[in-house]
């Protein structure tokens, strides 16, 4: 059985899962700090959703989301980021667990839609998508890098 939960507090266990699961998600990208899972848990901004394995002793993390949600002048808007599921729990349903909760909670929140990115190599995942009901785009999205000093 699957349940996912919306992280209130920056726990131990927290910590070793991004440990774990980041570097599933991106070679280039360090697991986050203490701090910055602190930041990204107490924003009114993000909501960071968990999967946990309840058919595990201790119900292990098994995957994350954070879902995104701000105001423009046309809306409330939302966006889905860094969906991961431990590569032992993937095809067991636990990232569409994860995508159906950020999209009822984007709802409750007001948003008018849920976007998200995903890598063509990404294959089950974008399929994944696709039978949640998200529509490909026709669009460009462009990246500015700001250089860290």
């Amino acid at each position: 059985m699957i349940q996912i939960e919306e992280v209130t507090q920056v726990t131990d266990e927290l910590m070793d899962a991004f440990k774990r699961l980041v570097p599933q998600l991106s070679s280039t990208n360090p697991a986050p700090t203490l701090a910055e899972v602190t930041q990204m848990v107490q924003s009114p901004a993000t909501i960071v959703l968990i999967a946990r394995d309840m058919d595990k002793p201790q119900g292990p993390i098994m995957g994350s989301l954070t879902l995104a949600l701000f105001r423009i002048p046309t809306a409330m808007r939302a966006w889905i980021e860094d969906v991961v599921v431990d590569t032992e729990a993937r095809g067991q349903g636990i990232g569409e667990a994860l995508v159906r909760k950020a999209l009822e909670v984007a709802a409750q929140s007001g948003a008018k839609t849920v976007d998200l990115t995903s890598r063509p190599s990404r294959e089950a995942a974008n399929r994944l998508y696709v039978r949640v009901g998200f529509e490909k785009r026709e669009t460009n999205i462009y990246r500015y890098k700001i250089e860290q000093k």
